[in-house]
């Protein structure tokens, strides 16, 4: 299998939500049930003031989230999910959400948990760069970052393990790893600012 070297576009994920509103199954799916309890489970603090949630796609997780966030920004390269997601979060008044392609756009603000579920892999090596220094822009001194992605095959630009290492081995200067766990098909990863 060859996988493409370069950043997936935001045309790419267009085009998955144009075929299925819920390709990945978010709201139906045992693996996904069991990645988000266990995402929940391994954040270090019970509650965060500012989190951002990057690639939040139809807002399954985010509504998890929120309860655990003072405020909540999930962003999302494609519109389309969006869309949904706003409508699952409708009743959260600290949810919001922002069509955004990260690392090429990047909210403003500071965060103290940066949220990657399932994202990473869709960069290529030189975009994980460009993303581990953002967030040491916008990361808050006591921040955390987690990363949570799938070691199976891919057709994307890295897979699960290269991508969480790599992010690992970018964002060292500014946050140090303090939590790794392996799932049957997943990793979670948790960084705290040094």
């Amino acid at each position: 299998m060859t996988r493409p070297s370069r950043t997936l576009t935001p045309a790419y994920f267009d085009a998955v939500y144009a075929a299925d509103s819920d390709p990945w199954r978010f709201a139906s799916s045992a693996y996904e049930k069991r990645k988000y309890d266990a995402t929940l489970a391994a954040l270090p603090k019970l509650r965060y003031v500012s989190a951002l949630e990057i690639g939040c796609s139809i807002g399954v997780l985010t509504r998890r989230l929120a309860s655990r966030c003072d405020k909540l920004l999930g962003v999302d390269a494609s519109q389309t999910p969006l869309a949904q997601a706003k409508l699952r979060c409708a009743d959260l008044a600290s949810v919001r959400f922002e069509p955004m392609f990260v690392p090429q756009g990047w909210p403003e603000g500071v965060f103290d948990l940066i949220l990657f579920s399932e994202v990473i892999y869709y960069l290529s090596a030189f975009d994980v760069a460009r993303l581990a220094s953002k967030c040491a822009q916008v990361l808050a001194p006591s921040g955390d970052i987690m990363l949570v992605h799938w070691t199976g095959e891919t057709d994307y630009p890295l897979s699960g393990d290269e991508a969480s290492e790599l992010f690992i081995n970018f964002a060292n200067p500014i946050a140090k790893v303090v939590r790794q766990d392996r799932y049957e098909s997943f990793r979670l990863d948790v960084l705290a600012r040094r």
